[in-house]
């Protein structure tokens, strides 16, 4: 407590001191444009990443950056998903994960959480999709490779999860609200960000200077039938070759991580999840 009083008192005489027309300007109202979901571990700030001002940031936080179903639950964040489209008029959403998230470890050793941390064993329990996808698509995974792959799931079936709600289903039909899935690796700085044309995790830098992605109004977020290892090329290790130039070109085998390939969605499911997100 010492260290954060110190911290309000440099705060206010130094920060504060200097940028005192910004909370002015700020006093009035605010004015985000992007409304940033991630998970509340404490290695993770939405600004210290972006780099983002005050104001310019409206943000979700819970255990796993999870999002429940429309009508799933009276939690607070459906009331933030609605305040942030109808009241601030947000243009773009981020999920972000991140890397040795402990509620992604959690949810894949649900059983052992129903005594210990019985609160956090309930609102798990809103992941289900993941790991329900999780168990019958990854049986083969390795277990240290396990965590990545839920870890960039989950990301995905909380965009799918966002389509459920009706302002924000609303907005993307009128093509004035975009989707994007981030995942950021805490150990490297690094951000990968999920392409829906080539159904892959890639480095968000090489496409900063995309228009397609950065104003990109309808992304479909609807993830391929083969999403073996490459879903997270984060994963790495000593002898990996250098990344290719174009992202699309990630393999299983130039990475040097072999997972084998799963389907994540039955031939029913993706026609329907794409018919539903041009529609």
């Amino acid at each position: 407590m010492k260290k954060l009083i110190e911290g309000l008192h440099r705060f206010q005489t130094n920060y504060f001191d200097t940028h005192k027309d910004l909370f002015e300007e700020l006093s009035h109202g605010q004015q985000p444009r992007v409304l940033f979901i991630t998970c509340s571990d404490s290695r993770i700030d939405p600004n210290l990443i972006t780099q983002a001002n005050i104001g310019e940031l409206f943000v979700i936080r819970n255990a796993g950056n999870i999002i429940p179903p429309f009508g799933a639950t009276n939690g607070g964040e459906g009331a933030s998903i609605e305040y942030a489209i109808s009241a601030l008029d947000i243009e773009q959403i981020i999920v972000c994960g991140h890397s040795h998230c402990g509620a992604m470890k959690g949810l894949l050793k649900m059983s052992k959480l129903a005594d210990k941390m019985p609160l956090v064993y309930e609102w798990l329990k809103q992941a289900e999709a993941t790991r329900r996808l999780i168990i019958e698509n990854y049986s083969h995974v390795p277990e240290e490779d396990l965590l990545n792959i839920t870890i960039a799931e989950n990301v995905l079936t909380q965009l799918e999860n966002l389509n459920t709600y009706p302002v924000i289903r609303s907005r993307l039909h009128q093509r004035r609200l975009s989707l994007h899935g981030w995942i950021y690796s805490i150990e490297s700085g690094e951000i990968l960000t999920y392409d829906s044309v080539a159904h892959d995790f890639v480095d968000v830098e090489n496409r900063k200077n995309d228009p397609e992605y950065l104003y990109n109004l309808h992304p479909s977020c609807s993830v391929s039938k083969t999403v073996g290892c490459k879903i997270y090329p984060m994963i790495k290790n000593e002898t990996q070759e250098a990344k290719p130039e174009k992202p699309s070109e990630l393999t299983t085998e130039n990475i040097n991580i072999h997972l084998p390939k799963s389907n994540r969605l039955s031939k029913e499911q993706a026609e329907r999840i794409y018919r539903g997100s041009s529609s």
